[in-house]
């Protein structure tokens, strides 16, 4: 009876779970209790946004020249919504109807909105001006569940959330390992985000920008899964079992 319960505790060491510590999420999220929220992130429009811009007033009349129906730059009329937005280009600049050629690069969309306001408040009294970026993605990669990119709506999106769009992590997911990839200013960063510790929440990472990539790394363990490289410790383990269970019933 003895030698079988031996026999069991051997075995059990060839299916054992990764630690708690290797899994959870946040783990010292009590870190955060009572932690001022940050709300105020407004993404910076960089060349290759498409902006779509809306110009509005109680008379429609005094708007329409400022309005871009496509043809007016000899497009075809469509009712793709990304056709009819404005392109950044590389100077980081739009053409706008009647006020010519904009800069936008390197402001956020309300400042936008601002100085569109300023400039049509020459010629319309009660002008309302948005700003929207319709082409706002980001790609998520790597171990999760459906890697893929994903269109943003409202232009904000914490990194948590593009995990969760991306069906959370899968088990062999390197959770110490949340690699962000992000181009600024013509610049490629590349940050390293923990994301088993609450330092992610205070992190300039926590909110994605447009065209971020999310990369995921595997554990050494679904490394070792995909055949790479040998998985030693399982080979050891079941040379261990082998000899143990010899030794026992020859006993």
């Amino acid at each position: 009876m003895n030698k079988i319960a031996i026999l069991l505790l051997i075995c059990s060491s060839l299916f054992s779970c990764a630690t708690k510590k290797e899994i959870l999420y946040f783990q010292d999220a009590e870190n955060l209790n009572l932690k001022e929220i940050e709300t105020s992130f407004e993404p910076i429009i960089e060349p290759n946004d498409i902006l779509y811009i809306t110009v509005s007033s109680i008379d429609e009349e005094v708007v329409r020249p400022f309005k871009r129906t496509i043809g007016s730059e000899g497009a075809p009329v469509t009712n793709n919504i990304q056709l009819q937005g404005y392109l950044v280009d590389a100077d980081g600049d739009i053409r706008f109807p009647v006020l010519g050629t904009l800069s936008v690069m390197g402001k956020t969309r309300g400042i936008v909105e601002e100085e569109l306001k300023a400039k049509l408040s020459e010629y319309i009294t009660d002008v309302v001006v948005d700003v929207r970026i319709i082409n706002f993605k980001i790609t998520v990669i790597g171990e999760v569940r459906n890697p893929g990119v994903f269109r943003i709506q409202d232009e904000r999106v914490t990194l948590p959330e593009a995990i969760a769009l991306a069906g959370d992590l899968t088990i062999d997911g390197k959770r110490t390992e949340v690699t962000v990839i992000r181009e600024e200013n013509g610049v490629r960063k590349v940050a390293r985000i923990d994301y088993t510790s609450s330092d992610l929440f205070t992190s300039p990472y926590y909110f994605l920008k447009q065209n971020d990539i999310v990369y995921v790394e595997p554990s050494l363990k679904g490394v070792r899964k995909s055949g790479f490289i040998p998985d030693v410790p399982a080979l050891l383990s079941l040379v261990t079992v082998v000899l143990s269970t010899v030794i026992l019933l020859t006993r």
